[in-house]
């Protein structure tokens, strides 16, 4: 079992991320036109993609939706994951096993 700590620092991102979405997306679109605008000739495209890359870099570190890390429902496992499941290999042998999947059996060949 992961540290509680652990678990609700995650929970703590995934909030922060859900809340920032927004603000984060419309900055990242200013800055791609902004882009865009520099490579067709705009010399006031440069004061305005440092200005924006400044709001970015403002934001909260755990706003970005990258930092986010994929944990186990069960257990808070943070390696060995299955993104289908949710659940660390290690639950998901124990539930497969068990007959709790289904659909899913042991591979024997």
């Amino acid at each position: 079992m992961a540290k509680k700590s652990m678990i609700a620092r995650e929970d703590k991102r995934t909030k922060l991320a859900q809340r920032y979405l927004k603000k984060r997306t419309g900055i990242k679109a200013a800055l791609q036109l902004a882009y865009k605008q520099e490579e067709e000739g705009d010399e006031s495209a440069g004061g305005r993609i440092l200005d924006l890359q400044g709001q970015l870099a403002a934001l909260p570190r755990d706003s970005s939706k990258s930092r986010g890390r994929r944990r186990c429902r069960e257990t808070g496992r943070p390696h060995g994951v299955y993104r289908k499941f949710g659940l660390g290999r290690n639950k998901l042998r124990e539930y497969a096993m068990s007959g709790a999947i289904p659909g899913l059996t042991k591979a024997s060949w």
